[in-house]
């Protein structure tokens, strides 16, 4: 599989998830469509591993691997399921915009990266300013989105680091088998969640959008989009990977307002560019720098 097509197929794919995981919560307690997302795509992906012959690693580095993985898979995706019924699915991929950004600074502690240059502390003050603009616009957040805005930081921060410990472990795991440990990994994780929340019943409609959402999550956005995310990210350093999130959320935002009608608002569309803008800023910033001097060159 070649890493720009695995990176397209991250692109399309992360750019429709926000949308449908809003919809699989719709009448499906949202911890519990998560879970079924989750379920489906690991007992899709071993039978896939069985018929591709492909081993599943079990060591103790392996399974460590997975673990760091699951970071993102449970952690990010359970708050992002949870959040998904207070906030617009738009919002959900502006807010993973950070991650670019998270993974930077959690790279600098963990992997020992560079430390920032000041045009790269401005970028962060940047794209934290359009969340300040999105946070304080009333028509696209409702009264009982606070909840929902957190639960949406903790997600990101959780998917940066996620992303950072994977490369830190440095396995060399086939990504399909990749990302059916860190599915395997994320099942307990779903089950105790829904568990202490109450246990919701399982009452899915075959003919539902969360149904079909549910489906095609754990088809594309579960299986397809983690083999496809895990493979570049063993090719790119974990800010690169998260540069898909640079692309992403004008397209969900159109998705968003397009397929579920939800509000496109001056201010959403302006906190979204200021985001964008610290992004680029944040990772191309270093070529507004002037060049320095032909006799000051060694």
């Amino acid at each position: 599989m070649s890493v720009p097509f695995s990176y397209l197929a991250v692109v399309l794919i992360w750019s429709t998830t926000p949308l449908t995981i809003a919809w699989s919560s719709e009448s499906v307690d949202p911890v519990l469509a998560g879970g079924l997302r989750m379920a489906i795509a690991a007992v899709l992906g071993l039978i896939l591993l069985r018929l591709m012959r492909i081993r599943l690693p079990l060591g103790r580095h392996a399974q460590m691997t997975y673990a760091y993985a699951s970071i993102g898979v449970f952690g990010a995706m359970c708050c992002t399921y949870i959040a998904s019924r207070s906030v617009p699915s738009g919002l959900i991929s502006i807010m993973f915009g950070l991650a670019p950004i998270l993974s930077a600074v959690l790279g600098q502690w963990l992997l020992d990266e560079p430390r920032f240059r000041a045009y790269r502390w401005a970028a962060c003050l940047l794209a934290f300013s359009g969340l300040a603009v999105i946070f304080t616009d009333d028509i696209a957040l409702g009264e009982d989105s606070l909840g929902g805005l957190l639960l949406l930081l903790l997600a990101v921060t959780l998917f940066s680091l996620s992303a950072v410990m994977v490369k830190r472990s440095g396995a060399q795991v086939h990504p399909l088998a990749h990302t059916v440990g860190a599915l395997l990994w994320s099942l307990p994780g779903f089950a105790l969640t829904w568990w202490v929340l109450g246990a919701a019943p399982l009452d899915v409609d075959i003919g539902s959008r969360s149904f079909w959402a549910i489906l095609y999550l754990a088809l594309f956005g579960s299986l397809l989009g983690f083999v496809c995310y895990f493979h570049v990210l063993r090719h790119l350093p974990p800010s690169t990977v998260a540069l898909v999130t640079l692309i992403t959320p004008v397209f969900a935002l159109m998705l968003g307002h397009w397929l579920n009608d939800e509000p496109l608002t001056t201010g959403l569309w302006q906190g979204c560019l200021l985001v964008i803008t610290g992004l680029g800023l944040f990772f191309w910033g270093h070529r507004l720098q002037p060049m320095p001097a032909r006799g000051e060159q060694s």
